[in-house]
């Protein structure tokens, strides 16, 4: 049996949509929702997701189809919302518990399989930079969902028309920090956040990405009062969460105000902060597709080890010693309206090793504090 994630336009599936017999087909019904960060399919319900909305037995779909095939617009080097949301909710198929692979850290696997994954592009045209892109993107992600890239194609579709943008600035030096995180108020992406602010004098207002998830019309519309947008985001497997895909999208074919500088603050749970060059490259194709001035940015990786000791030791101490330096350092720009390089911050002398030793005990007891085994952490659906 083949799995077909697919998540092209009506027009589009129609052409090959009679070709998929014998095919399971994950498609978008409107009833999806974004992952939401708890880790319920790796600590309460062992390789299931907890969210009833028909999308919960994905990492189980994958784990017996033969091939998986995933359809998507090309996006900003990656996949369209909803494939990237079916990619968000997939968690199960792997388990939390962390291991050295080809020099990165990954997830263990659930399942002792290597599962060929086809990917078909499609888009008005392709430079051999997006193709590199796209290569780039999709062999990371089967890196971290432990399978492996069979085959990668391109091909033609209809450009998505978007209005005219205004190539000034606003007269008004404001900034808004877009938290992306579906954990808004206890995430990471806060904590990092509320560091940021404290080096910013220019008048900035903080929004959770969320408060606007019915409602992104509103959001997009006052875009145009700001002249500086920082994404505070956390990485969903090897790139922007599906919620902030969504945004990205819906901007791109609305929005028709003024220009901005943009800059990042990402965080992740890996070790290896280079894992977070994806997301920037998405955002830096999302500002080209805007017309948006891209300025750089700062990538954390082990954000919930940073996270963890700042509540215990000030941060810019110890381990959080060259994020701390980076928030100060990204501050800076924003303040000024400068351009920064893209900077990456790993804890400061804190060995992986040892990174991964505490991961993967905590994982252990955050099981057993659920009344799971951690045995049974490595349930099989």
């Amino acid at each position: 049996m083949k799995l077909v994630i697919q998540g092209l336009p009506e027009e589009e599936w129609k052409k090959i949509g009679d070709s998929c017999i014998d095919c399971t087909v994950i498609r978008d019904h409107g009833s999806i929702h974004p992952c939401i960060g708890c880790f319920s399919c790796w600590n309460r319900t062992p390789g299931k997701c907890v969210i009833h909305d028909g999308y919960q037995n994905l990492g189980s779909l994958i784990h017996h189809a033969d091939e998986v095939i995933v359809l998507s617009r090309y996006t900003y080097g990656g996949f369209s919302g909803f494939v990237k949301n079916v990619f968000d909710r997939c968690l199960g198929y792997v388990l939390p518990m962390f291991e050295v692979v080809r020099g990165e850290t990954h997830h263990k696997k659930r399942y002792p399989e290597n599962k060929p994954f086809t990917f078909i592009f499609y888009g008005p045209e392709f430079s051999e930079e997006e193709k590199d892109s796209a290569r780039k993107y999709v062999r990371a992600v089967c890196a971290n969902i432990r399978g492996y890239v069979k085959a990668v194609e391109f091909r033609k579709a209809q450009a998505v028309p978007h209005p005219g943008r205004n190539p000034e600035y606003p007269e008004q030096q404001k900034a808004l920090l877009l938290n992306t995180s579906v954990r808004h108020e206890k995430g990471n992406s806060a904590m990092f956040a509320s560091m940021l602010e404290k080096h910013l004098h220019k008048e900035i207002e903080t929004v959770p990405l969320m408060k606007y998830s019915s409602r992104r019309e509103e959001l997009i519309r006052r875009l145009d009062e700001v002249s500086d947008l920082v994404i505070c985001t956390p990485l969903y497997v090897d790139g922007l969460p599906s919620q902030l895909i969504r945004f990205m999208e819906q901007a791109e074919r609305e929005y028709e105000g003024r220009n901005k500088r943009v800059y990042v603050l990402a965080n992740m749970g890996l070790y290896e902060s280079s894992q977070l060059e994806n997301l920037f490259s998405q955002i830096r194709q999302w500002c080209n597709c805007m017309g948006f001035e891209y300025c750089g940015g700062l990538g954390i990786s082990a954000g919930e080890l940073i996270g963890g000791i700042t509540a215990i030791v000030p941060f810019g101490i110890g381990p959080s010693k060259t994020c701390a330096e980076g928030i100060k350092r990204l501050g800076k720009a924003i303040e000024h309206g400068e351009k920064m390089p893209e900077l990456f911050a790993e804890p400061w002398k804190f060995p992986r090793s040892l990174y991964i030793l505490i991961a993967n005990v905590s994982w252990n007891r955050a099981a057993k504090r659920n009344g799971i085994r951690p045995k049974d952490m490595y349930r099989r659906l």
